[in-house]
C-alpha cells in the first residue's frame, strides 16, 4: 500500500466518523424537540387559559352593576 492510498483511506474514515457523529446528534436532537414541543403546547393551551381568566376578572370589574351596587352601598 503506497502513502497516497493510506492518506484517502484516513481522510475517508475520518469524513465517515464525522458524518456519522453528526447524524446521532442530530437524532438526539429530534427527541429534545419532541419534548419542547410538548411544552409549548402546554404553555399555549395555559396562556390561553389564563387570558379567559383575565377577561372575566375584567369584566367583572367593568361591569355596570357592580358600579351601581359600589354607589349604593356608599350612600347606606
Amino acid at each position: 500500500m503506497d502513502p497516497f492510498q493510506m492518506v484517502v483511506i484516513i481522510v475517508v474514515i475520518s469524513v465517515a466518523a464525522s458524518t456519522f457523529k453528526n447524524y446521532l446528534q442530530m437524532k438526539e436532537n429530534r427527541k429534545a424537540d419532541a419534548a419542547s414541543e410538548v411544552d409549548v403546547a402546554n404553555l399555549r393551551t395555559d396562556v390561553a387559559r389564563l387570558k379567559e381568566r383575565v377577561r372575566v376578572l375584567e369584566k367583572i370589574v367593568t361591569d355596570g352593576d357592580r358600579h351601581l351596587a359600589d354607589e349604593i352601598r356608599k350612600l347606606a
